[in-house]
């Protein structure tokens, strides 16, 4: 008897909801995607006990024909493709038919869908059997309401992280939706506590400043680039405010949020050294490109795809951001990096107390409850009613009320709301966004001391700054060597004794194979058997002393990075021999060193950050001395004193 056996459909059902529904944010994300790919305006995410025991998604969208609501719930079902040429033009966010068949496998599901905004279908479904199928009346768009998610699977409950943990990841998901598409309005509900609400006007600035709070978005930039098959927009955060990991990173292809390392690595790359070393910017990055270019269909969550020309669009976004920021003034404020903690990781959302004894019911919302907004950014934890930048949010009413969200929306969408754009100069009533419009000059600085051997004190004609010396040094440094190294100027040094250097097997060979970039900034290394390598010459510009140091470590660039650029590795050198040659703290200065080196300070191209992103100086404005001394009074008396 044969031991190979079909699998029955429940069983397969619940496999390939393995590999779409892991955990509730799943459920949102697809669901969501969904009424997006409806064509929604608005939807409201109603969720309990972090989505574990329901979760609600309801939208304005077109709604499922009532002869179509069975068949969306079999497995592979889609209105979104037809044939194999389809799958090279997606351009909706659901294509496979799998979504609702796997939600449905694993969960109580009941749908509540109108195509007319007058007769509506009502059906339950368990374990992806329909167990009835109603008319109701509601208005036009659909509710799934998905409850007690892997009832018939608990062992995939073991794998289910803690409840502020898995409400985590149905924000992150919520936020990131919302980010790729401004132009709908997202609501999200815990419990009767809004933790994501946009006003869906097609604002991105305000979309972000409704998720990460008023602070980030006010230090964040717009810039733009394009080719003839890319067009890349979106906004970046300043230097000054960044984070320790790449999250705060969201790359939108065609209104896909996508996980990508190389375009990650192209914001960083855009930054160059005003960057500093292991911190990452806040960054909406929104690319849009022929659907034929990007193969979507490579991952069961989609959030993995395949594009045609990777490295053009990684170029193309950092080009947009090292472009916006050169015109741009970075010496930051040494009273407002006091006062606001823009450098410091935000923490995680956390609810204020999650209990479920005795859950409030979420059939009725009053529509005179608006609660303030939760951000992330702790310097900005409350974003009041008034601020106009929120000011466009809706009231959600019930699912049947939707018609009066849409009349709301459309009043408040003839509101005019000013937010600044960074490439214009308009004011605003609020100092909500207030970025730089033109690059301010390098101030005239007059030296006056030196402190504790390691600061410059210098004054202007608007205050006074601290100029770190090391990181001056280390500027001007960066850009003598990375323009040294450009020219791979022919002039060599010979050595009086050659240089010897061994290696394993492994590690000759590679040097071997990238002996052309070494030779590319004028270090010629030569075969001295089997695993060694003698160097008789150098580049003149070698700094006196370390020459056999310099050149093992830029041979170890070459090994720990064996798919390095020309164009790295050059910048790798220069960053390199600029800290070995630069002042170092407690090293005391006299007046006339300290004087050239502001004036040498004064002619870099970026004379703002070290070639490793920390701030050469920073700046004490008259108002901020008047404030601190109290000659400007508190903001409820602004009367100067005498």
């Amino acid at each position: 008897m044969g031991k190979i056996h079909e699998l029955p459909v429940e069983l397969s059902n619940q496999i390939a909801a393995g590999e779409v529904i892991e955990r509730p944010a799943s459920v949102v994300k697809e669901l969501v995607e969904n009424s997006i790919d409806a064509h929604a305006s608005q939807v409201l995410i109603r969720v309990e006990q972090s989505g574990l025991k329901s979760i609600e998604v309801n939208d304005n969208g077109d709604g499922i024909a009532a002869e179509d609501v069975e068949v969306a719930f079999a497995p592979h079902s889609t209105s979104k493709i037809a044939t194999d040429r389809d799958l090279f033009a997606i351009k909706t966010l659901g294509f496979r038919g799998e979504a609702l068949a796997s939600i449905a496998s694993v969960s109580k599901l009941t749908v509540l869908t109108s195509t007319d905004g007058k007769s509506a279908i009502k059906a339950d479904f368990a374990g992806n059997t329909m167990l009835s199928k109603e008319t109701f009346a509601r208005s036009k768009g659909t509710t799934m309401t998905v409850q007690d998610i892997f009832f018939n699977t608990p062992a995939r409950l073991k794998y289910v992280k803690s409840l502020h943990t898995e409400l985590n990841r149905i924000v992150d998901i919520v936020d990131r939706l919302a980010m790729g598409h401004p132009e709908i309005s997202f609501r999200l509900i815990h419990e009767k506590k809004d933790l994501v609400w946009t006003s869906g006007n097609g604002n991105l600035q305000q979309t972000i400043a409704g998720i990460y709070g008023r602070t980030i978005a006010s230090h964040m930039l717009s810039f733009e680039n394009s080719d003839t098959d890319y067009e890349i927009k979106g906004y970046f955060s300043k230097p000054d405010t960044t984070r320790s990991n790449r999250s705060y990173m969201s790359m939108i292809l065609n209104g896909r949020y996508i996980k990508n390392y190389q375009l990650s690595s192209a914001v960083v790359r855009g930054y160059g050294s005003k960057l500093m070393i292991g911190r990452f910017p806040v960054a909406v990055i929104d690319i849009k490109l022929d659907p034929n270019l990007v193969d979507i269909n490579v991952h069961p969550t989609k959030q993995e795809v395949r594009l045609a020309n990777e490295s053009r669009i990684a170029d193309l976004i950092s080009e947009g951001i090292r472009n916006r920021l050169s015109d741009q003034n970075l010496i930051p404020s040494a009273v407002k990096n006091l006062n606001r903690k823009t450098t410091v990781d935000a923490p995680a959302y956390k609810p204020e107390q999650i209990t479920f004894d005795a859950i409030p019911t979420l059939d009725k919302i009053d529509e005179t409850i608006h609660e303030p907004k939760v951000a992330k950014d702790e310097s900005a934890a409350i974003i009041p009613d008034e601020n106009p930048i929120l000011s466009a949010t809706p009231i959600f009413k019930d699912p049947v009320h939707l018609e009066k969200w849409d009349e709301r929306l459309k009043e408040e969408s003839t509101e005019k709301i000013n937010v600044v754009d960074n490439h214009e100069s308009q004011t605003s009533t609020d100092e909500l966004i207030q970025p730089e419009e033109t690059r301010q000059e390098f101030p005239d600085l007059r030296y006056i001391g030196q402190i504790h051997g390691t600061y410059l004190v210098a004054e202007s004609q608007d205050g006074f700054y601290l100029i770190d010396q090391h990181a001056a040094q280390e500027r001007v440094n960066y850009e003598y060597y990375r323009d040294e190294i450009g020219k791979v100027s022919r002039d060599q040094q010979r050595l009086l004794v050659p240089i010897v250097l061994d290696y394993s097997n492994t590690e000759a060979i590679m040097i071997k194979d990238k002996k052309y970039i070494l030779e590319d900034i004028g270090l010629h290394v030569e075969d001295f058997g089997q695993n060694s390598f003698v160097i008789n010459t150098h580049p003149t510009w070698f700094v006196e002393g370390q020459e056999e140091s310099t050149i093992r470590e830029m041979i170890d660039y070459v090994l720990n990075d064996s798919k390095i650029s020309v164009a790295a590795f050059r910048e790798k050198n220069a960053i390199m021999m600029s800290c070995k040659r630069a002042i170092k703290a407690n090293h005391h200065l006299d007046d006339r060193e300290a004087m050239q080196l502001l004036h040498n300070l004064t002619k870099c191209e970026n004379p703002y950050n070290c070639p490793h992103g920390r701030p050469v100086l920073v700046q004490f404005s008259n108002k901020d001395l008047e404030k601190m001394f109290k000659r400007i009074q508190d903001s409820h008396d602004t009367r100067e004193s005498e």
